[in-house]
C-alpha cells in the first residue's frame, strides 16, 4: 500500500465510497444527502492542508484522509484529520496506515497535538484504532449524534500529544 497526496484525478475513485459512507449516516456529521460538489469542496484540501489516498500496487484507491489545523489563530497548533476507507477494503490496515501517516504529517508540520472533534461512540472500530494509536477520549458530548439505528449516541473528542 502506498499513500499519495490526492489530486483531482483521484476524486472519481473517492466519491463513490465517500457518498456511501456519508449516506449510511453512522459515522460522519455530514448531511446524509451531501452532494458531490460540496463533498469535493470539504474533502479535497489545498496546501498547506492535505488530502491523501491510500492505493494498492495497481493504483486502486483503498481509502482517503484529510488533514488540517483543528482551529485558526491561537489554536492553529492543534491538528485534526478525517478518514474514510472504502468498505470493500475494511479490515486490511488501510485506516491504520492513514492514521499513522496523518500523525507523521502533523508532527512534521509542527503541530503540538492532534484532536478529533466528533468520533461517534458506536463506531467502535475507529475508537479502537485511535486508542491503539495513542489517542485518549477527553470528553463525550452526550447524545451529540443521531445514529440511524441506535438513536442518539455520544460524540467522543479524542486527543493525543505529538
Amino acid at each position: 500500500m502506498h499513500i499519495n497526496v490526492a489530486t483531482p484525478d483521484d476524486w472519481p475513485a473517492i466519491w463513490p465510497f465517500l457518498r456511501e459512507i456519508v449516506a449510511a449516516g453512522e459515522t460522519y456529521t455530514f448531511p446524509r444527502d451531501l452532494g458531490e460538489d460540496l463533498a469535493r469542496e470539504i474533502w479535497m484540501m489545498a496546501p498547506p492542508r492535505r488530502t491523501v489516498v491510500a492505493v494498492d500496487d495497481e493504483g486502486t484507491v483503498l481509502g482517503t484522509a484529510k488533514m488540517n489545523p483543528n482551529h485558526m489563530g491561537p489554536a492553529a497548533h492543534i491538528a485534526s484529520a478525517s478518514f474514510m476507507v472504502d468498505p470493500q477494503y475494511a479490515g486490511r490496515g488501510v485506516g491504520r496506515a492513514l492514521g499513522e501517516y496523518a500523525l507523521d504529517w502533523a508532527r512534521s508540520a509542527g503541530f503540538r497535538a492532534m484532536q478529533f472533534n466528533a468520533v461517534v461512540e458506536t463506531n467502535t472500530r475507529a475508537v479502537g484504532l485511535w486508542r491503539s494509536l495513542g489517542f485518549d477520549i477527553i470528553g463525550t458530548l452526550p447524545e451529540g449524534f443521531q445514529h440511524p439505528t441506535e438513536g442518539y449516541v455520544g460524540l467522543h473528542i479524542m486527543h493525543r500529544h505529538l
